[in-house]
């Protein structure tokens, strides 16, 4: 039985479940869209089925009712309505992340939507949206976007609840007084308010200043898709020589295309890692990361008090979707565990990967029951990220048996002992040397906690033993390291997020273009060094071709010479010239003369074309071995950029481009028989002598005259046959060699745009690290100014930094630090050094 079958369909509201799925497109569930869907569904009065499959939808939870399915349902009179429904939640955060689009177009199609008609209301939400940002009142729309979208529509009891909620996206009804102690501790106090203050203005600012970055680099890899363009044009324009210039093109073309298609995935990636920097703006963004059961969603709903239903006892994955929870400019992020072995587990790695930009600071969380190398790879990408780590071991330990509970609470520091056989100590150890092995350094902190407990004490049945259990927790250590990490080095923080860790955005494209440039400059050199070596084979080809063709019209005149006797003893006593004259030509026509000769001269061309192939495709191979044997400086492989082999298998198009290979001019033996008329009748003449002489000598004249004229012709055939053969050599060289320079300079032409783009995004990573390298030096002299190019280097006379791993300061002026190298490096997590 279906799915749809067993659901009462008409008690489903198909557009509600629908906005319930763009809700969760960009992979990213905020407890407040939850909560403003549920508020929503209440204004307009939607079905409790239809709400029970909106949970389900929400947690991930729903195999049937996909977008696929819930779009067909949906009748042709209301599909406008829905559409403007679904952007109107879409653009509710301000943001039409690229994956609600991609549910958007996917919709559109279902219901056969033209794509301009989709383009024209997006462009139409963007321009309302940018006039609703740039407003006087940012936290006042006059007109909601929901009203805007759906106000010449039939108001359904949905449209008209979206218009009424969409301006508030946190309902009044669903904000929750906070009275936990260690939510205080955390979020509160004049203190508090002081760094978020700070951070905010730091970040807007920061923000600014990295645009610039983003604007040149999203403009270089634009312009230079327009500069490959430019390089095949220029070849395509090559009419005079269109032979060689269209296969040049056409390889070229490909190796552009390929690299186009990785240029557009590079802007992407910019256009992602912008929009996340977007994102992150208003809030200090603590993102937990671990593997699948580690207790990360314990630790968010322990810190947030919020989705303690989504924890399941024994479930695999309880986060399937990035949770987020926002209070009071911090952003707690719940993600998918890394390295699932389930299947799905790779998709969840990635969803939980797409967070790590937008955060501020990465809780990476780890069990003492379960200490692999293999969960702290991960830890690469987020030293590849900058991100700074701190590293919960959530200690195992079953509280649910009430004589374990009891001998806990009896001794609860005894399972946190460091020393001795069963103290943590060892974990800690291990987990520092593989964290260290993977991120690079070891400046980060370890705090061993038991989230079992903290989640009990939470629990109404554990309620009198609430205060024992959080603090046998030792959570309030973990959540004393956040504060720290917002209150004292918040600031410095937001500008890693916005500022350190965008160039890895940009040195990343940076650094693929740099390879790519290197790989066509190596390619160069390495046709350049492979033509001379051609050059010696194609010598030697033509040498084989000549010796070859000379020994098969050899052979083709020993042939002739061979029927000479016998034709001669069969014909000394013709009389007739035009006897004698047929005769030698059937005779020649019985051994296919011509023929074999014009074969022979064919032959040795082809033999000369096969030498050149294989020639060249050696080049190809040898190069496709360089290729794979130096990967890491020559990355030229078929699926970057095109197939080096393949670019020495010439068609038919160089080799045969000549056109001379079947038009040697025709050989004419026939003449032969002319000269060797007179002789016969001459012989014939003798009138004194005796028959057996006259047919001696006759046949000695006949023999003599054919074999002297065969081999003056056989010279004269030698001659001209080498003759056409080496000009045949000589125009494939030429073509060959126009080959190669055209290609050479073609593929120059392209690495002279890849190093334009190379030094301009070098000009942005630069312009980051200078950005950066000024708010360090302010932040350790805690006196903040105005963040500009020009102010960074009034302070800053030099930066060079390794990405992720030390980064060099050189001052213009001395001056006093007020933090210290090791404070430098605990905080970001990476080697610090300030020098005048």
């Amino acid at each position: 039985m279906t799915h749809s079958s067993t659901v009462a369909q008409k008690e489903l509201n198909y557009g509600f479940l629908l906005l319930t799925h763009i809700v969760c497109a960009d992979q990213q569930i905020h407890s407040e869209e939850s909560k403003y869907l549920r508020e929503l569904g209440d204004r307009a009065h939607i079905s409790q089925q239809t709400k029970d499959e909106m949970e389900k939808i929400l947690a991930q939870d729903s195999e049937h009712l996909t977008v696929d399915y819930l779009a067909k349902q949906v009748a042709v009179e209301r599909q406008s309505e829905v559409m403007g429904q679904i952007l109107a939640v879409a653009y509710a955060d301000g943001y039409f992340a690229p994956l609600e689009r991609k549910m958007v177009d996917r919709i559109a199609s279902i219901w056969h939507w033209s794509t301009t008609d989709v383009d024209l209301i997006i462009t139409e939400a963007e321009l309302f949206n940018k006039q609703v940002n740039y407003s006087n009142d940012n936290n006042r729309k006059e007109l909601s976007f929901a009203a805007w979208l759906l106000k010449n529509e039939k108001k359904s009891p949905l449209s008209r609840a979206l218009i009424s909620t969409a301006t508030k996206f946190v309902p009044a009804t669903v904000v929750q007084k906070i009275d936990k102690l260690e939510r205080e501790i955390l979020l509160s106090g004049p203190e508090y308010d002081e760094a978020v203050q700070k951070c905010a203005t730091i970040a807007q600012k920061d923000y600014q200043y990295t645009e610039l970055a983003f604007d040149k680099t999203e403009a270089t890899l634009n312009t230079l898709i327009i500069s490959l363009e430019e390089v095949i044009a220029k070849i395509d324009d090559k009419n005079n020589q269109a032979t060689t210039a269209k296969e040049v093109s056409d390889l070229l073309k490909s190796s552009k295309q390929s690299l186009n298609i990785e240029i557009i995935k590079k802007l992407a990636k910019v256009r992602e890692a912008h929009h996340a920097k977007q994102r992150a703006l208003n809030q200090f963004s603590i993102a937990f990361m671990g593997r699948t059961k580690a207790g990360k969603s314990t630790l968010h709903s322990i810190i947030t008090q919020d989705g303690w239903d989504s924890i399941g006892v024994g479930k695999q994955r309880t986060t399937r979707f990035n949770r987020i929870y926002e209070w009071k400019n911090i952003r707690i992020i719940d993600t998918p565990g890394i390295g699932a072995a389930a299947e799905g587990g790779r998709e969840d790695e990635e969803v939980a990967k797409s967070i790590i930009d937008e955060a501020d600071v990465i809780c990476y969380v780890v069990t003492n029951d379960s200490i692999q190398e293999a969960e702290f790879q991960f830890l690469k990408l987020l030293k590849e990220k900058v991100k700074p780590l701190i590293i919960l071991l959530n200690v195992k330990y079953n509280l649910r048996d009430s004589r374990r509970l009891t001998h806990f609470l009896q001794n609860s520091d005894k399972l946190f002992t460091l020393e001795g056989k069963n103290g943590i100590g060892g974990h800690i150890e291990r987990i520092r040397r593989y964290a260290n092995d993977h991120y690079a350094n070891n400046y980060f902190d370890i705090v061993p906690v038991m989230l079992l407990a903290a989640q009990l004490s939470s629990e109404p049945e554990h309620q009198e033993k609430q205060d024992q259990l959080f603090k046998a927790s030792r959570i309030q250590d973990f959540l004393d390291s956040i504060r720290e990490s917002l209150i004292k080095h918040g600031a410095i923080r937001r500008s890693q997020t916005f500022l350190g860790s965008t160039v890895g955005s940009i040195e990343e494209q940076n650094q693929w273009i740099t390879q790519q440039s290197k790989s066509y400059r190596n390619l160069i050199d390495k046709l350049n060094h492979k033509r001379q070596a051609f050059y010696t084979d194609i010598q030697k080809a033509e040498q084989d071709a000549l010796e070859f063709q000379r020994q098969q019209i050899e052979t083709v005149f020993q042939d002739a010479l061979n029927t000479i006797d016998n034709f001669a003893e069969d014909y000394w006593e013709a009389g007739d010239e035009r006897q004698i004259n047929r005769a030698w030509k059937q005779k020649l026509n019985e051994i296919n003369f011509e023929q074999r000769l014009k074969n022979a001269c064919e032959a040795a061309a082809e033999k000369f074309n096969e030498d050149v192939k294989e020639s060249l495709e050696e080049i190809g191979r040898e190069l496709q071995l360089i290729a794979e044997l130096n990967s890491s400086n020559f990355s030229l492989k078929s699926q970057d950029s095109f197939d080096t082999q393949k670019l020495m298998k010439f068609g038919g198009h160089i080799l045969m481009g000549v056109g001379v290979l079947l038009s040697f001019t025709p050989l004419a033996p026939i003449g032969i028989a002319v000269g060797i008329i007179g002789s016969v009748v001459n012989f014939v003449g003798g009138w004194f002598k005796s028959r057996a002489q006259k047919r001696l000598e006759a046949v000695a004249k006949i023999s003599h005259s054919l074999e002297s004229q065969l081999k003056k012709e056989k010279q004269v055939i030698l001659k001209q046959a080498g003759g056409n053969l080496r000009q045949y050599c000589c125009d494939v060289f030429n073509n060959i060699e126009q080959y190669f320079n055209e290609l050479i300079q073609g593929l120059a032409g392209i690495s002279a745009q890849l190093i334009k783009a190379q030094r301009s995004l070098s000009d942005a990573v630069n312009y980051l690290n200078y950005g950066y390298a000024k708010r360090i030096v302010d932040w350790s002299v805690e006196q903040y100014e105005t963040l500009n190019l020009k102010n960074a280097k009034q302070t800053v006379a030099h930066v060079q930094r390794k990405f992720g791993h030390n980064i060099n300061i050189k001052t213009r002026e001395s001056l006093k630090l007020k933090k210290s190298c090791d404070e430098m490096k605990q905080v970001l997590q990476e080697d610090i050094s300030i020098t005048s």
